[in-house]
């Protein structure tokens, strides 16, 4: 092996979970802080619990708040409209085969 290449190898990083060791392993690093672990994994220990680091709950309801407060897109109804006359008119124009004959008599 070539000298110099390799990071520091230690026997024993601590593994920190709310401020406190909880157990050692191998690693580069010295500590390794967790949020969660073996010790209070929902798998491992039943119970529910909800990780959320980057708040994405809260921002996800805030968004959704927004939204439901926020008038619709005029852009989105004036289509909508469109799309509804454009089906009411191709609906009234068509003929049926009774009609033909009526006009041609």
């Amino acid at each position: 092996m070539k000298k110099g290449i390799h990071p520091k190898w230690n026997k024993e990083a601590k593994v920190i979970f709310n401020g406190k060791a909880v157990m050692t392993v191998g690693s580069t690093s010295d500590e390794i802080n967790t949020e969660i672990w073996s010790g209070n994994h929902p798998f491992y220990t039943g119970q529910e619990i909800l990780v959320d680091t980057d708040n994405l709950v809260e921002k996800f309801n805030k968004k959704l708040e927004e939204a439901k407060n926020k008038p619709t897109n005029s852009r989105a109804r004036k289509l909508a409209k469109r799309r509804r006359a454009k089906t009411d008119s191709a609906a009234k124009t068509e003929v049926t085969l009774r009609d033909m004959l009526k006009d041609f008599k």
